[in-house]
């Protein structure tokens, strides 16, 4: 059975590159007929932040991110939370001293502090190991006698794992094949401490083996504690069903050096959270996907794309097709640069397979925060018309308000170049065809464009965009007459008539 599980600690908002964590598990497992886990890793309670739990759930779910177990669910293999699983971790600590894997340490931060400053003195960098381990203060050197006197004192410690000197371990990784690492390159590992606290390795390791977690799917900035993870299945002797790693590629800034951060976000104008955040120390408010309007569906699969590709030339993809298509063997080993221009692309090709029906509903609440009541019939006919200009909800309004309310005031710029000496003239000749020829598309073409302007050798563009402009506004928007018919003869004279009142004749520029 294929188990995966996302494990994410609650110690801020879900950065995207944790949502394509998840996203992977997720589309691994599915395909595999699996099950996908929520546990939260919350061993470090002093970074713990109120609501971020909560905020996991919520923007996993916001994008359609499905668990079968979890913290918020439940199930066989639970409690999905590590502080609530806290007394089971002593266990497993006094099992690795007992079998010689793991050692009491005594050190005071102050002790190790000046340890690291003398090394940096010599240009060298200090690390607790097997080189270093015999001459600081743990149970190895102080021997366990006197060790035990001071835990009995109440002297605080905690438990570093102790690696074999100098021997190679090999990681087998999904996406980058083996990768081996030397003992004495690593250091000694704090797994336990005197308040009765696991740190991150040790409840990682217990839980995916309790839980029969089969596949880790991870970030891979935890590729170099992967060695220390094979040698903690090695000490329990748990080897046989030790899960298989993959970890994946980073998300990088837009200019490609370095990770995707909140930082880079500001700078240039977008989330790199999921849902909006309101961060409840400093009350800062950081932006979200959902709030700024992107739809789930977009920001999946623009997230499933960064460091994966599906073999093809393939770019747009649903949940169940990234489904059908996943393999861990075309993910990336490097970095995925994050690009925006990418993001809204995915998002504008997502809006356009709205329904009419949808949009008009978005366009509708719109118009009525402006004290509007639109028909629902006429914004139905304006989404259909207009759906293809739309990338986010939010420009609805601004792209198509000339349907629901006429114009104030006109662009001065497009007055300049398109209302030349006469424009009075022509307009008024509008009016006068569309008060008398029948208010039909193709009788209005023939009457105003092929008899009025090819007629008498106007300049086409001069009077249609004049037209526009004393329609909308403004020289943007769909085709004219089909705008036309869309206001009605009444609505159309009005609007023409106002803008004759309004800019009146101009001379020859």
């Amino acid at each position: 059975m294929v188990r995966v599980r996302f494990a994410p600690s609650p110690t801020g908002p879900l950065h995207i590159g944790g949502v394509r964590t998840a996203l992977y598990n997720y589309l691994f497992a599915r395909q595999n007929g699996g099950k996908m886990i929520l546990r939260i890793e919350d061993t470090d309670q002093t970074r713990f932040v109120p609501g971020a739990e909560q905020y996991i759930i919520d923007a996993l779910d916001w994008l359609g991110i499905q668990f079968d177990e979890g913290v918020h669910l439940g199930g066989p293999f639970g409690p999905y939370r590590q502080s609530d699983r806290k007394p089971l971790y002593r266990q497993y600590a006094d099992q690795l001293l007992r079998d010689g894997w793991a050692y009491y340490a005594f050190d005071k931060p102050e002790a190790l502090d000046a340890k690291r400053k003398e090394y940096e003195a010599q240009k060298k960098t200090f690390q607790y190991d097997c080189t270093t381990r015999g001459t600081m203060e743990n149970s190895l050197s102080l021997g366990m006698e006197e060790a035990q006197r001071r835990i009995d004192a109440g002297e605080s410690y905690v438990v570093r794992f102790m690696f074999p000197d100098n021997i190679d371990i090999t990681v087998h990784d999904l996406i980058r094949g083996d990768v081996t690492m030397n003992s004495r390159l690593l250091d000694d590992k704090v797994l336990f401490k005197s308040d009765g606290m696991p740190t991150y390795h040790l409840a990682n390791i217990v839980d995916d083996h309790l839980m029969e977690i089969s596949h880790v799917i991870r970030g891979e900035e935890w590729l170099p504690s992967a060695p220390l993870h094979v040698m903690l299945y090695k000490a329990f002797g748990w080897e046989e069903t030790m899960p298989q790693f993959a970890h994946l590629p980073l998300l990088l800034k837009p200019e490609g050096n370095g990770k995707l951060s909140k930082r880079d976000g500001d700078r240039l104008g977008f989330p790199v959270f999921p849902l909006e955040w309101h961060d409840p120390k400093s009350g800062e408010v950081s932006s979200g996907y959902r709030e700024q309007g992107y739809l789930p569906q977009a920001v999946v699969n623009m997230l499933a794309l960064l460091g994966w590709h599906p073999g093809t030339g393939q770019e747009l993809m649903t949940m169940d097709e990234l489904t059908k298509l996943f393999d861990i063997s075309h993910i990336s080993k490097n970095g995925a640069k994050f690009s925006l221009d990418k993001a809204k692309w995915f998002q504008h090709e997502y809006f356009q397979q709205l329904s009419d029906e949808e949009v008009a509903s978005m366009l509708e609440q719109q118009v009525a925060a402006h004290g509007i009541q639109a028909d629902h019939g006429y914004a139905m006919q304006v989404a259909a018309l207009m759906k293809e200009r739309i990338t986010f909800p939010s420009e609805l309004w601004d792209t198509c308000c000339y349907f629901f309310q006429a114009p104030t005031e006109y662009d001065p710029a497009a007055i300049k170049k398109r209302w030349k000496a006469g424009m009075t003239v022509h307009m008024a000749k509008v009016i006068e065809i569309l008060n008398t020829v029948p208010f039909e598309y193709d009788a209005i073409h023939q009457a105003l464009l092929e008899d009025y302007i090819k007629g008498n050798e106007l300049n086409m563009g001069s009077v249609m965009n004049s037209l526009r402009l004393a329609v909308v506004g403004k020289t943007v928007g769909p085709d004219m007459l089909t705008l036309v018919m869309m206001l009605g003869k009444d609505e159309t004279i009005r609007r023409v008539q106002r803008a004759i009142d309004t800019i009146g004749e101009v001379e020859n520029q």
